[in-house]
């Protein structure tokens, strides 16, 4: 299902019996992140009963939801949550012509990085790769302002758009059993941090003492979808110091 508003485009398909996906473009075109957050905190703030569980991603939102809570009487599930995304969509301004402002975050969250071999087992390899020395791999991580498109597949970790191009590195064959927690890596045209001692496939470049994840904390993961993040080098002994 596709409805033109306005001039935005929301884009309805479902995802089995009980979600559906909410597409509103590409998560690089200007103003669809942005939308793509309006959209989901207004879902959240409705609390509709039938509501299961939200997924802001990319350019899309996902909503899973129980058909039994749903009005009695209702003949199509999919259709009813469409037309009741697809009308707060509208009353929320997700669809207006202007890009609906957010209560964003001050400034960028600065994660300090120590770009060490030790820390970082792919370092070498991904410089070598890059056919740049190791201070100018460091220069090229830490002069991009990074935005959070996703935030999976361990609680906390964070996709990050926005990686220099020379810096692009497929991921691992075979990844590692065990990454230590706070490890940066790169993996294809994102750059990201293990929350977690987790099993992963990125290239590992260096590691930071900065909790990701607590789950005593009001919001447990420190990133969320739409924040924006900068990468600040640190020594070996100042990572010690912190840690």
């Amino acid at each position: 299902m596709q409805v033109r508003l306005r001039t935005q485009v929301i884009t309805f398909c479902a995802l089995g019996d009980s979600a559906l996906e909410i597409k509103l473009g590409s998560a690089s075109e200007t103003g669809v992140l942005e939308r793509i957050q309006v959209l989901a905190s207004a879902l959240r703030k409705e609390t509709a009963l039938w509501i299961i569980d939200i997924l802001p991603v990319y350019g899309t939102v996902a909503v899973f939801y129980n058909p039994i809570k749903m009005p009695p009487g209702t003949a199509s599930p999919y259709e009813f949550a469409c037309t009741w995304i697809k009308a707060l969509a509208v009353k929320s301004g997700v669809l207006a012509r202007r890009t609906p402002t957010l209560n964003k975050r001050a400034k960028p969250v600065e994660i300090p990085v120590c770009y060490d071999k030790s820390l970082g087992q792919d370092l070498e390899s991904v410089a070598a790769k890059a056919k740049l020395s190791i201070e100018a791999l460091i220069k090229l991580h830490t002069s991009v302002t990074y935005h959070v498109h996703a935030v999976g597949f361990a609680p906390g970790f964070p996709y990050l758009a926005g990686l220099s191009s020379k810096l692009h590195t497929p991921r691992l064959q075979t990844p590692r059993q065990k990454v230590p927690a706070g490890s940066v890596g790169i993996g294809g045209d994102h750059t990201g941090v293990y929350p977690f001692s987790t099993p992963g496939g990125w290239n590992l470049i260096g590691q930071t003492p900065l909790t990701l994840f607590d789950i005593t904390w009001d919001s447990p993961a420190l990133l969320h979808v739409g924040d924006q993040v900068i990468f600040k080098a640190i020594s070996k002994e100042e990572f010690s110091i912190w840690k």
